[in-house]
């Protein structure tokens, strides 16, 4: 059973994350999809685009459980960092589990009925690796929010150009698309951000109902 769609533009759309590598493309296929009116974009800062269905909103994910997020129906999350770049596990902890959190939260509470969120491949709650772990506490308090329908995206290594440097991932990043061919296409073979990007808008058009978790191979599907 499936939540009945709409072909006429008239979905409201959050996406939090618009700024990273998956959101930005994202952004550009929901500002493209002609089911969406409205896609209003959460951020802690403006993005520099304009678009006549594009609503900026500078927030704290932090205090976000005090601000009142427009009427929506579909949210998608794409927040994310490393632990590099955050500082600290905690820092990292706090953009990758507790502003998820927050942001699906604040969606439910405005009427939001579909919620994406993109985690990892690996995601294990229990795991001892503390970044597998920290993606599987999320996807397991996510599923206690109480959507109608919760979609998890578990991407491989991500491929794609950011704004900043990780030489590490880059260089990850070049000997994965060297083995490419050897891995096997279900599990390891990294992914383009694009990819993921138009997996998740294909996914919001046939959300099922309860928890659906997407590993990577079939998002290679879906997002072709």
């Amino acid at each position: 059973m499936s939540i009945p769609d709409m072909d006429t533009p008239t979905r409201t759309a959050l996406v939090a994350g618009a700024s990273g590598l998956v959101g930005g493309w994202l952004l550009d296929a929901l500002l493209a999809d002609s089911r969406y009116r409205e896609v209003h974009s959460l951020g802690r800062r403006a993005l520099p685009r304009q678009h006549p269905k594009l609503v900026q909103h500078t927030v704290d994910f932090a205090r976000l459980g005090g601000e009142a997020l427009p009427t929506a129906q579909d949210a998608f999350c794409c927040l994310g960092t490393t632990i590099k770049k955050a500082g600290s596990q905690e820092a990292f902890r706090a953009v990758d589990h507790d502003a998820v959190l927050a942001f699906a939260q604040a969606a439910r509470a405005v009427g939001v009925q579909r919620f994406l969120v993109v985690t990892a491949l690996g995601a294990n709650a229990r795991s001892r690796i503390f970044y597998n772990r920290v993606k599987g506490q999320v996807e397991e308090a996510l599923a206690s929010v109480g959507f109608e329908s919760l979609v998890i995206l578990q991407p491989s290594l991500l491929l794609g150009e950011r704004p900043e440097r990780r030489t590490g991932e880059r260089a990850a990043a070049a000997v994965s698309r060297a083995l490419a061919p050897l891995l096997r296409p279900l599990a390891s073979r990294p992914i383009e951000a694009r990819t993921v990007a138009r997996a998740m808008v294909a996914l919001a058009r046939e959300a099922q109902l309860g928890v659906r978790v997407v590993p990577s191979g079939e998002l290679q599907a879906l997002g072709q």
